[in-house]
Parts: structure tokens; sequence; C-alpha cells
């Protein structure tokens, strides 16, 4: 691995700044970088939460999600205060579903540790709840100027075409970290959005607008093949897993539901009923005596493996089997915190 303090090639941040200042995008939590001049400064709750947001989801997914929360809970104080099952709620849907759980925790520690008040330095932001290096860096860096590097995936693709890396993005995160750290202005919450926003629209993933980059002048990919850059890592094969969901109706129409457990993959979120997710195929078992109807197959993909599952509906004749969940008016489902597996799952079944 390559000494990251040697031979360093600082980026020109005057000329990223100039791009910014001409090219910022106008993102709902950003404040813009004409007003960060006149003094208007960013509100580290909502910098907070649209970053959690953005971890592993897009910009144009985050929006609505954003837009909800803030109108729900406008302060770290609301949202603390609301219930937990209320924030899954409202998070169903936009997936990695420790986020949420991190959030309000998260939330809860702000107002019970620091009076409410956001800490805006990345050693203390270091120590919530789900907050980590990036996260501290990003809040710290856009809400108080702290000279940090803040290096998300855009900005390690800009860097790997920049220094023209010849190895995967994860072998060379010291040299990455150091070269943006080495280049941090004054201007460090802007330097930081204008690297974003530099991965994102001109050295985007299958597209490199060399000639309109702010860095091409000293970008060593430019002068060779841009979009060679950054070298993928061989892709390890992902497993598949199968299983069984129940969606069981009574008399009425309504749909049996029930709470994940307190730990592991979609922790504490909604589901239907079903079986454990095994490496091999197993034999259906259903939960209770009934006609049961095979009403097909989802497929869902996780970060980690394949899921495969068989979806059996049935109306259930005797409900009073039934005491670890809750049943639900379909009309209903919006209100639940159910990930989108289980609204795949209910929409094989009919029910969505």
């Amino acid at each position: 691995m390559s000494n990251p303090n040697a031979n360093l090639k600082p980026l020109d941040a005057d000329a990223v700044l100039r791009f910014y200042d001409r090219h910022a995008r106008t993102l709902p939590w950003r404040t813009a970088p004409t007003d960060r001049a006149r003094g208007v400064q960013p509100d580290p709750y909502r910098v907070w939460l649209s970053e959690v947001m953005l971890q592993q989801t897009t910009v144009a997914a985050v929006g609505r999600y954003y837009a909800r929360f803030t109108a729900l809970w406008p302060s770290v104080a609301d949202l603390a205060a609301s219930p937990l099952e209320a924030v899954l709620v409202e998070w169903a849907g936009l997936g990695y579903y420790a986020r949420a759980r991190n959030l309000h925790a998260c939330a809860v520690a702000v107002v019970e540790r620091f009076g409410g008040a956001f800490p805006t330095t990345s050693a203390e932001l270091l120590t919530l709840p789900g907050i980590g290096a990036y996260t501290a860096a990003a809040i710290s860096a856009i809400t108080a100027d702290e000279r940090i590097a803040v290096v998300d995936g855009n900005v390690d693709r800009v860097l790997a075409r920049y220094l023209a890396l010849e190895v995967p993005v994860r072998e060379e995160k010291d040299l990455i970290r150091a070269t943006v750290q080495a280049s941090v202005p004054e201007r460090a919450g802007d330097f930081a959005q204008a690297l974003m926003d530099l991965g994102a629209t001109i050295c985007a993933p299958r597209q490199a607008s060399c000639m309109l980059c702010p860095l091409q002048p000293g970008c060593a990919g430019a002068r060779l093949n841009p979009l060679h850059y950054p070298v993928k890592p061989e892709k390890a094969e992902r497993p598949t897993r199968y299983g069984h969901a129940f969606v069981m109706r009574d008399a009425d129409g309504d749909v049996y539901l029930q709470t994940r457990a307190e730990k592991g993959l979609l922790a504490k979120m909604t589901e239907t009923p079903g079986s454990a997710w095994t490496s091999a195929s197993e034999p259906v078992a259903h939960p209770v005596a009934a006609e049961w109807r095979h009403a097909g197959q989802v497929v869902h993909i996780f970060t980690h493996f394949r899921l495969e599952l068989d979806v059996w509906t049935a109306v259930v004749p005797d409900t009073a089997l039934l005491t670890e969940g809750w049943w639900t008016d379909p009309r209903e489902l919006d209100a639940e915190a159910l990930p989108s597996l289980f609204r795949k799952v209910l929409a094989v079944a009919g029910m969505e």
C-alpha cells in the first residue's frame, strides 16, 4: 500500500470552489454558496439527517423522505420525542433499516447529552450512536468548516481518476484521504460539497466530462482513459437463500402482521410471518391449518445475498391461534413499518 504522506498531489481547491460557486446543485438540505457567503449557517440537524439518508441511497430517492421527516420532526428534539415505531414507519422503503434505529438513538443522545444542540466538531460527533468517521467529517465540515477530509463514494471516484489508481479504491483509501486532507481550504464545507457534486455530475460513474472539470489540468486519468478508473475489485459471488412467506387473512379481509426480532436484518420492522431463510430450499411448513394457495415468488437482493421467497396465502378460520402480531386493514398498510421486501410479498399476494 502507498505511503499516504509521500508524493501527495493536492487538488486545486480554488478551481474546485470556483466551479462550486457557479454550478452547485440545489438540494433541500444544502445551504447555497451564495447564502453561505452571506453568513447563513447550515442546520447541523438537517445536514446530519440528509447524510444518514444518503448512505447507500440516491439523492433522487431521498428527497421525499427528507421532506416528510423534516415536516414531522423539524428539530432533533422533535425526532427524539417520537416513538421509534413512528420513525420506522416513515423510513420504510428507504432500506438499510439499522440507519433508522441509529437515527432515533442519536437524536435521543443529542437531547440527553447536548441539551438538543447538535454538536459540530468531528470529535464530539463520533461519540454519538450511528455516526462514523465519514458522517462526522461531513457534518463538521459542512456546518462548521472544520478542515477535515470528507470522502464518500463520489469523491473516491474523482480521486481514483485524478491519481490514475491502478488498484481498487479500497486498497488506497489512506492515499485518497491524505490527498483530500492536504487540499482542504478554509471553506471546508463548500469544498466537501463541491467534490461530491463533481463526482455526481461531471466525473460520474459512466461518464467523464473532462473538459468541464476544474481538476482536468492536473488529472492523470483524464490524460489516459478516465472511464478505466476506478479499477473494479473482484466481485465475490452473491449466495442465494430460500424461504417461505405466509400472508394470512381473516374473515373480514384483514392481513396478519408481526414485528421482526430486535436484532439482525430488518430488525424491529414489520413483516408477514415466514420460515427461516436457508441456503437450500426447504419444504413448506404452514404456520396454521388452512387452505393454502401458492401465490408466486419474490426475489429480493440484499447486499450480501439473494433471497427467493415462495409466497403462500390463506384465509385463516381460527385467528385465536395467532397471538404474536396484529390484524391490519389492507387499506392501512401504508401506516405500517413494512420494508420493501414485505411490500413485494403483499403485492404478490394481491394485498398492495
